[in-house]
């Protein structure tokens, strides 16, 4: 019985994540995040994710875009590095394809994790974002993935960037320290 129940895991692929742990440090914010990670809405989104994070790549990757009132973005783990270069932070992404949307009637509240991408909707790759407000003009046209559950203090401690659109942080970005999965 048990070689049954472990060949239908097996046929029914990896386990996907079912929420992560951010440790966050830096100038502005300092702490650990808690997301719940919505594999049932975005499964494509979800498994790529939690593979970046199983594999390390999202340790040591700052927040590049911070818009007060609107979200904090991070995730590039191309161009995105602390310690590195960070004038091209934001345009990169991981070796693996481009996703295909997963749009769901989920809305974009305060805390709501959704995937970044380009004009394509089928752009999103490896950088996500997190709500500091609601933003309805978002729904059903960004890929939910998850929401925080823990930690929203840490999140609005995160520095902002500057300028009007892109909001870019230039000097002291706070980082993703170390990033877990949690099954």
């Amino acid at each position: 019985m048990r070689k049954l129940a472990a060949l239908f895991a097996l046929l029914a692929g990896p386990a996907l994540a079912t929420g992560l742990e951010i440790e966050v440090a830096g100038d502005g914010a300092n702490g650990t995040v808690v997301i719940d990670l919505a594999d049932d809405v975005a499964p494509g989104h979800v498994a790529r994710i939690a593979e970046l994070a199983r594999s390390g790549a999202y340790d040591g990757v700052v927040f590049h875009r911070v818009i007060d009132g609107f979200m904090a973005q991070t995730g590039d783990v191309k161009h995105g590095r602390e310690g590195g270069d960070l004038s091209r932070a934001g345009t990169g992404g991981s070796d693996g394809a481009n996703l295909k949307a997963e749009f769901s009637d989920l809305d974009f509240e305060r805390g709501v994790v959704g995937m970044a991408r380009s004009r394509s909707v089928d752009s999103a790759n490896s950088q996500f974002f997190i709500m500091f407000a609601p933003a309805p003009h978002l729904n059903g046209m960004y890929t939910v993935v998850g929401k925080v559950t823990s930690g929203m203090e840490v999140i609005d401690a995160i520095t902002r960037g500057d300028g009007a659109n892109g909001a870019f942080v230039t000097a002291s970005p706070d980082v993703m320290k170390k990033v877990t999965v949690t099954d």
